[in-house]
């Protein structure tokens, strides 16, 4: 794989003081490769699945979680989710993927596919920080195939830099993140996009066993009396300017 870019590596500079005073907080890159055809497709997982992951693994970079899209539009993706213990690790882990012999022979199709026949039509990497509330990642406790699971990534982009620090406060001293605990959302991460195309913004994903159960989950958020409660409080109004909500699926040999 290419180096990271030279903007996360401009962002080890800026962070690195605040990554060494929270080291017990994570951080996740998030890579999404955008495809079109079928050939890309496979490319893509092939290199994912045979070179990239076992890559990882090897620089004990675990869990890594990769989800496809559910819905059938004209822009299908592949997410894939990395976790830090420290910002450091997060912007040479490319680095250290070009001394791994094993990997650059096993990813010689993806790394070296010719103009014509590339593997993506572009591909972003979103850089994240955990909230306080809740560090780490955490693998979901689902006894469903992974065929059946659900997983809803959803992204919240606030109006101005201080509304979205309310919202990002909403989860972490609001409480929110402990009524989705209390509720079983089985949430993988919460975080602080650090850098990416789409900012200010946080990010978090919950898992469920099927559709149904996904949306049982949501009614019943949408009844709770802390929800109602939290939600009403004028502090923390017009704090989401928008919503989106991706409905992804874990590949086979995804590690969440």
């Amino acid at each position: 794989m290419k180096k990271l870019s030279t903007l996360l590596a401009a962002l080890l500079l800026a962070f690195v003081s605040m990554s060494s005073a929270s080291a017990s907080v994570h951080y996740y890159r998030l890579r999404v490769y955008h495809f079109k055809t079928p050939a890309q497709e496979r490319l893509i997982e092939n290199y994912l699945k045979d070179a990239y992951l076992p890559a990882l693994h090897r620089q004990t970079t675990s869990p890594v979680g990769v989800f496809k899209t559910m819905e059938q539009d004209t822009d299908k993706r592949v997410y894939v989710l990395l976790t830090y213990d420290n910002l450091k690790k997060a912007v040479e882990a490319d680095a250290e993927l070009e001394k791994d012999k094993q990997y650059l022979l096993a990813a010689k199709d993806y790394l070296n596919a010719a103009y014509n026949a590339t593997p993506y039509t572009r591909f972003e990497d979103i850089l994240l920080k955990a909230f306080d509330k809740w560090p780490d990642t955490t693998v979901p406790q689902l006894k469903s195939p992974k065929a059946e699971r659900v997983y809803e990534l959803r992204s919240y982009e606030g109006p101005t830099e201080a509304f979205y620090k309310n919202k990002v406060q909403m989860f972490n001293a609001g409480g929110e993140t402990v009524l989705f605990n209390r509720l079983k959302f089985n949430a993988v991460f919460y975080a602080g996009v650090l850098a990416g195309s789409r900012m200010p913004n946080l990010m978090y994903m919950t898992t469920f066993e099927n559709k149904a159960d996904r949306d049982k989950h949501w009614e019943v958020f949408s009844n709770d009396a802390e929800w109602k409660n939290l939600s009403s409080r004028p502090e923390y109004q017009h704090n989401v300017s928008k919503a989106d909500i991706i409905f992804l699926h874990p590949t086979e040999y995804s590690d969440l």
